[in-house]
């Protein structure tokens, strides 16, 4: 029953996150700001986050997970709300946006350390690989289908409904969390004592710090290269914004696929199959780099998602076996600020390499870099110990 109720808060909150994203671009848009305006209100949407990360963490191991989950997505609500009405009364400067995306930011920080620890409460040891699973079946089927509902919706009524919808999902997603009841994880110390265990028993798994250090060399290289890059080289060697979309929906369907796949597959040896999994990343951007086919390029992009899927899951079952229920939202935190870090990362790598190289070659060694990280993450022999737990 509680793991039901998260499921549906998880996929009501995701049809209101798929949409946002097209929202807020068009809000910037609307009143008049470029993509400075936009780049102002994403940086304080992703630096709170990033900022209040290790807060979140002690906090998810400190208190109840389903309270603080309640209140993290009562305030991006609040948030996403207040942003709905400056926008659809025409009141919405760059100022007000980047404050509600402020607000959210910090709601996330809160959340994201907050989740892994509640469904491992929530759901069995043996039975966490299924359950991650069908989290993100849903999920990732929103995904696919999100984004395009969301640009019918603001094409047709305006980016402030679609915002609405946005905080209403936070709200019904909010109440369905209270509900799980979650007791408090463990007795604590003080916030300072509970940093510095947090941090000691971080180092003291090295197939922890070692997957988080390759991951956020990994996330900023395929930042940089696909999300950055893609559509610069979609717009110079193929049929630019049209192309572009087949390829961000071969992505898309290769998330789901993964999915699929580990609704079946069940490995034993989790961390070592996360590693390898990440390795599809480099595919796409080889395939972009080199100038093949779109055909090819979308090939390589399905399995890239495919591959990141099973990645995300086979990860998050491992560290939800691994790491006790007490250091379970330090740890998270964190393991997400590194791969948080590697957005601004990978932009501050492209761009001091475009002055080097021309698009294609930095493609070249984004993908050279996913292939470097994964390779190197493989000699760590901590990262065979860590295997699925069975009945």
């Amino acid at each position: 029953m509680g793991f039901r109720r998260f499921v549906t808060a998880s996929l009501i909150s995701a049809t209101g996150s798929a949409m946002a994203p097209l929202a807020l671009a068009y809000s910037v848009i609307e009143q008049g700001g470029g993509a400075g305006a936009l780049g102002v209100v994403l940086a304080t949407n992703t630096v709170p986050t990033v900022v209040f990360l290790l807060m979140g963490g002690v906090l998810a191991d400190r208190m109840s997970r389903s309270r603080l989950l309640f209140l993290g997505n009562l305030l991006a609500a609040a948030a996403q709300g207040a942003l709905a009405v400056v926008v659809g009364t025409g009141q919405a400067t760059t100022t007000s946006i980047a404050v509600c995306g402020f607000v959210s930011g910090t709601a996330m920080a809160f959340t994201v350390p907050a989740t892994q620890g509640a469904v491992a409460q929530i759901v069995p040891a043996e039975q966490l690989q299924q359950a991650n699973t069908l989290l993100r079946l849903p999920v990732n089927a929103v995904k696919v289908l999100g984004p395009a509902v969301g640009g019918v919706v603001v094409a047709v009524s305006g980016p402030a409904w679609a915002l609405a919808w946005d905080a209403l999902s936070f709200a019904v997603a909010a109440l369905l969390l209270l509900g799980l009841r979650l007791d408090a994880p463990v007795a604590v110390a003080g916030v300072l004592t509970d940093l510095r265990e947090g941090w000691a028993g971080f180092w003291s798994r090295t197939w922890l710090w070692t997957y988080t250090a390759a991951g956020t060399v990994l996330v900023a290289a395929w930042l940089a290269g696909f999300q950055l890059l893609g559509p610069v080289v979609a717009a110079e060697r193929y049929a630019g914004a049209r192309d572009w979309g087949l390829v961000q929906g071969a992505f898309a369907a290769g998330l789901l696929a993964g999915t699929v796949v580990c609704l079946r597959w069940r490995p034993h040896r989790l961390l070592v199959v996360a590693v390898v999994a990440g390795a599809p990343l480099a595919a796409p951007l080889l395939a972009m780099g080199a100038g093949l086919p779109l055909p090819w390029v979308l090939l390589a992009t399905l399995l890239a998602g495919a591959g990141l899927d099973v990645a995300v899951v086979t990860w998050t079952t491992a560290f939800q076996q691994h790491v006790p229920q007490g250091e379970l939202g330090r740890m998270s935190a964190f393991n997400n600020v590194g791969e948080r870090l590697a957005i601004p990362l990978g932009y501050l790598l492209t761009a001091l390499a475009a002055g080097l190289w021309d698009d294609r070659t930095v493609l070249v060694a984004c993908a050279g870099l996913v292939v470097v990280a994964v390779v190197l993450n493989l000699c760590v022999r901590d990262l065979y110990r860590i295997n699925a737990t069975r009945k």
